[in-house]
């Protein structure tokens, strides 16, 4: 009988996901071998993921992998994986915003980057985009600190509050704040005909709609898209064809890329927080706006998704910048989503239409829920 193989882990919930954080040096180099020992940590494939330390939800089937810094500047790389919880893949192109938050202490911990009190600033490369984050941990006794009161809207309690700055992201993947060139372009979509949208580029690459030019109203919950096929499939028409738009994919039945993230928007409004059934007012909001994720509603918000819905609600002409009264004049957006709203800092400069971001970033937090070692077979 073989013996087990462990790899240190720490399984970290950061902002609205969880994932598990590993150690590039204890990882197979060659690719596809770190590939597979991935998804044995995970248990993918599976539904459950019932022999991994994945959660049978896209949210928290997610890996983060730390190593030494490969760039001028930066004090780590970092490079997130998407783990398929059906399919034996994991997905390397692009990053997760909630995700990153725990970058930073996971460095510290592991004394990849030295300890100051009382904020140590981490610079994180993102290997996935080839950008840089800079990222504020909180410490406390020489760690990371854990607890504090800062909230986060689909997070129940309360912890320390990590901020991150995403300005240098800008075109992560396309090259480009608006890949198109165009605050709004109309596209073809098969099946629906033209929809007018917006393609921007910051953090994670994201195609934007009005909810009601698809016959919704921006306030729906995840079930009530989940368990619609129709507007499910709808949806992802709609992201299909901005992926050929953007030359991710030739046609719409290769795309097989989660990117670019999809979300549908619409003006302030009183909606029901799925989470508590607590109303969520129109006044606590500059937008309603409802995230796609890997072929569902994501629960909340991605933290990359909130970084570039922010940067479009700034930018004249989008579809988002269009719902937000006073939008040039704002530094803090705030996001509507399922399960409250989400503050984003936007520091920006016009000349004319053209904008130059000087900071966009939000805070986030974050629990570690054990150290220890992942084992990559069982005995039966």
């Amino acid at each position: 009988m073989a013996l087990q193989k462990r790899i240190r882990c720490m399984v970290m919930r950061a902002g609205t996901s969880k994932g598990v954080y590993l150690l590039e040096n204890d990882l197979p180099q060659d690719p596809a071998e770190r590939e597979q020992v991935i998804l044995k940590i995970f248990g993918s494939p599976d539904p459950r993921q019932i022999d991994g330390l994945g959660g049978a939800d896209p949210l928290t089937s997610k890996v983060a992998i730390i190593g030494p810094p490969s760039v001028e500047g930066a004090d780590v790389d970092y490079t997130f994986g998407q783990v398929e919880i059906h399919e034996a893949k994991v997905h390397f192109n692009g990053n997760c915003g909630n995700i990153s938050a725990g970058v930073g202490p996971f460095a510290i911990l592991m004394g990849l980057v030295k300890a100051r009190e009382p904020v140590t600033t981490v610079r994180v490369y993102n290997t996935n985009s080839r950008k840089i984050l800079v990222e504020e941990v909180p410490m406390e006794d020489g760690e990371p600190a854990v607890y504090g009161d800062f909230a986060i809207p689909g997070v129940p309690g309360t912890g320390a509050e990590i901020r991150i700055d995403f300005s240098q992201t800008v075109g992560s993947i396309t090259g480009k704040l608006l890949p198109t060139g165009n605050p709004v372009d109309e596209v073809d979509v098969p099946g629906y005909g033209v929809i007018r949208m917006s393609f921007v580029d910051m953090a994670n690459p994201l195609v934007f709609v009005r909810a009601k030019d698809l016959g919704l109203t921006g306030t729906e919950t995840p079930a009530e898209v989940d368990e619609n096929p129709e507007t499910l499939k709808m949806l992802e028409a709609c992201r299909a064809a901005a992926a050929v738009k953007l030359g991710f994919a030739q046609k719409a039945e290769d795309v097989k890329t989660p990117l670019p993230l999809l979300a549908f928007v619409g003006p302030p409004a009183d909606y029901v927080d799925f989470t508590t059934g607590k109303t969520v007012k129109a006044e606590e909001m500059d937008f309603t706006a409802r995230l796609m994720f890997m072929g569902i509603m994501h629960k909340t918000y991605a933290g990359t998704g909130s970084i570039c819905t922010a940067a479009a609600a700034k930018i004249p002409g989008t579809l988002v910048f269009q719902q937000v009264e006073n939008a040039r004049e704002k530094t803090v957006m705030r996001i509507g989503h399922p399960a409250g709203a989400m503050p984003v800092n936007t520091l920006a400069d016009y000349d004319g239409d053209n904008v130059v971001f000087r900071n966009v970033g939000n805070s986030r937090d974050r629990k570690s829920t054990r150290l220890n070692s992942s084992h990559l077979s069982r005995s039966r």
